[in-house]
Formats: structure tokens, C-alpha cells, sequence
């Protein structure tokens, strides 16, 4: 029997890098995978149940120089010989990474290894990371076609970013919720991401009740860090930490309200959910509002700047189009053009190009 190809996988920290990457290697059953993480990240909830888990200790790099700048330069310098040597003691046979300040350690170590390296690069604008160590990798792929205009020297192939399996099993077939939700009412599903959205959360709970008398329902995932989650009681109102049944509840819904993260964006193309989009303000690179433009531009989404979005605007616009089923319907059509179904796929094929 032949030895199966060693793979490196590093990702860490929000689903929006993990799921991707996890996608991918449920593509990869004859190969070896291992995964390199960060501690008490959610890659140590998602990850050890089917892949050994490693983790090293790195930091992003802070906006200007000072001590911090060094603590960092130090904690990446002993990170890349962490990576080289388990990389080396391991016998890996290339890497992957789906970006992130811990894709700069494995880059770099897999670099000195003279290892392939793939990167997946989620996003509308490349992160730090990307665009620094870029060079150093034999592929990008990339979750926006747009974004091959900043690797004009890197070979780059459009993949799109995979989702979760579920997700594709909704493509074609509805899937069901154990959620008290009646079957004829319009649903709003709000979502902050893995990391919830305290100001959209308040924001809804505030402009809710003119949705409720409109006969919606509101399903709303507050993440775990919304001190106010509970502040808000009314029948048509379901508040949820999160959900585990995400592609069920997005098929099921009328409309999303959302930030513009990569992995969040690629869920709502495949269910066809319309959405309005409300963009991280602090994201870097302000990646989240050019992840939402390229929703907006195809049709598929209303965006909002955080800043310009308010009670009467927002209550407004959700309004709107629950009053407007046609634009509703154009919406979903839109987003569905937008999903690459067979991203993981890609992805996959790519890697057996490159990590043989």
C-alpha cells in the first residue's frame, strides 16, 4: 500500500478560516492530514475529533512600531523554527493555509523547506499576510474572481471558498429546523458572524417590533458576547447564541441580516438567502465592505456602512422588501449566481496538483 501524502493544514481562529479549510479536507480522505492552530482559538473545539491538532504561539502585527512590534517579530522568529522543525520531524509533504496571522509561520518554514505551499485567500482585498508572503507560495486560490488583480506575479486560480458540508446538501433539497417557526410567515435571520455583532445586535432588537407587527419572525444568533442578548422577549423573537443547523435556517429565510465576512457571504450565495449586509467598520483593510460590494454590485444584497445605518433606516429597508416579494425573488437569483458549488472540489484538485 502505497505511504498517503502528509499535509499540513494551518488555520486558526473564526469559522470564517476553519471552515473553509475543514471543507477541503473532508475532499482529501487519502491523505494525511494534521492541523496547526493557535491555543484556546475554536480551532481546538472544531479540529482534534478528526485531525491531530498543533499549536504554536504567534500574534498579528501591530499598526506601528513599538514594544509590541518586537514581541511579535520575537514570537513569529521562534514560530517558524516551531513549524521547520515539525514540518521536518513529520515528514510533510506540503502545506496549506487559508490565511491569517498564522499562515506567516507555516509560509515562511515551508519556504525554507522548499515544500509546496498553497494559500486561500477568502476575501475581496487580500489580507497582510497574503500580500506580504504571496511570493513565497506555488498557489493562491481565491474566494472572489476580482481579487487575481493583486497577484500579478503569483499563480492564482479562482475556487471560490468552500462551506461546510451541510451547506451543500441544501442546494437541492430542504432541510429541516427544530425551531417553532410556522411555515407560512416570513423569516429575518440575523447573523454577526462567529463572533456575534453587539451594535447590529442592538440595533434589531430596537427596530424588531415593526417586524413583528408585519407578521415576521426574527431568528436571531447573538454570538456569546452580547451582554444584552436576552433584553428582548416577544413570540416572534428567537434569540440563539448559534445555531448548528446554519444551511436549514439560511434556505428557510426571507432575508439575512448580516456583517461581510467571506465564509458568511459564500453560505448565503449557496441557500439564495437576499441579505442586507452591514460591513465589520474595523475589519482590516475594510476587506468586510469589499467582500459586501461585490454582493451589492451583483445584486444579491443592500449594503450599509455601520456608521450611516440606523434605527429608522434599518427598520425601513427591512420593510421594504418584505413588502416587495419580486425584489426579493431578484435577490436570490442574484446570490445564487454568485455560489461556486463545487469550491471544495477545486480546491482539492488544486492540491493534488501541487502536493504530490
Amino acid at each position: 500500500m502505497a505511504t498517503p501524502i502528509r499535509l499540513l493544514i494551518a488555520a486558526s481562529g473564526t469559522g470564517g478560516h476553519l471552515f473553509p479549510a475543514i471543507a477541503l479536507a473532508e475532499q482529501l480522505p487519502d491523505y494525511h492530514i494534521e492541523w496547526l492552530g493557535v491555543p484556546d482559538r475554536l480551532e481546538t473545539q472544531l479540529v482534534p475529533q478528526n485531525y491531530q491538532l498543533h499549536t504554536i504561539t504567534v500574534m498579528g502585527f501591530q499598526q506601528r512600531l513599538g514594544l509590541g512590534t518586537l514581541q511579535t517579530i520575537s514570537k513569529i522568529t521562534t514560530s517558524i523554527f516551531q513549524v521547520r522543525t515539525l514540518l521536518t520531524t513529520g515528514n510533510f509533504d506540503g502545506v496549506f493555509t487559508t490565511g491569517g496571522y498564522i499562515a506567516a509561520p507555516a509560509v515562511i518554514a515551508a519556504r525554507l523547506l522548499n515544500l509546496p505551499m498553497i494559500l486561500h485567500e477568502a476575501n475581496a482585498i487580500p489580507g497582510k499576510v497574503t500580500r506580504y508572503f504571496s511570493s513565497f507560495c506555488t498557489a493562491v486560490a481565491l474566494g472572489f474572481e476580482p481579487t487575481a488583480q493583486y497577484f500579478p506575479r503569483v499563480q492564482t486560480l479562482y475556487t471560490g471558498t468552500p462551506v461546510r458540508s451541510q451547506f451543500l446538501g441544501a442546494v437541492d433539497h430542504p432541510l429541516l429546523l427544530d425551531l417553532p417557526i410556522p411555515a407560512n410567515v416570513p423569516l429575518i435571520v440575523v447573523v454577526g458572524g462567529s463572533q456575534g455583532a453587539v451594535a447590529v445586535n442592538k440595533l434589531v432588537r430596537e427596530s424588531a417590533k415593526s417586524w413583528f407587527d408585519a407578521g415576521a419572525w426574527v431568528v436571531h444568533l447573538t454570538g456569546d458576547n452580547d451582554p444584552d442578548a436576552a433584553s428582548l422577549q416577544h413570540p416572534q423573537y428567537i434569540p440563539l447564541p448559534f445555531y448548528r443547523n446554519m444551511a436549514g435556517l439560511l434556505q428557510r429565510a426571507d432575508l439575512a441580516i448580516s456583517r461581510a465576512g467571506a465564509g458568511t457571504l459564500t453560505e448565503l450565495a449557496i441557500t439564495r438567502t437576499p441579505a442586507i449586509l452591514i460591513p465589520f467598520p474595523f475589519a482590516a483593510e475594510d476587506h468586510q465592505y469589499h467582500n459586501a460590494d461585490i454582493f451589492a454590485r451583483g445584486g444579491a444584497a443592500l449594503v450599509f456602512r455601520q456608521a450611516e445605518l440606523t434605527l429608522q433606516l434599518l427598520t425601513a429597508q427591512v420593510l421594504n422588501l418584505l413588502q416587495s416579494p419580486e425584489q426579493l425573488q431578484q435577490m436570490a437569483a442574484a446570490a445564487g449566481k454568485l455560489a461556486v458549488t463545487d469550491s471544495a472540489q477545486r480546491l482539492a484538485k488544486l492540491v493534488r496538483e501541487v502536493v504530490v
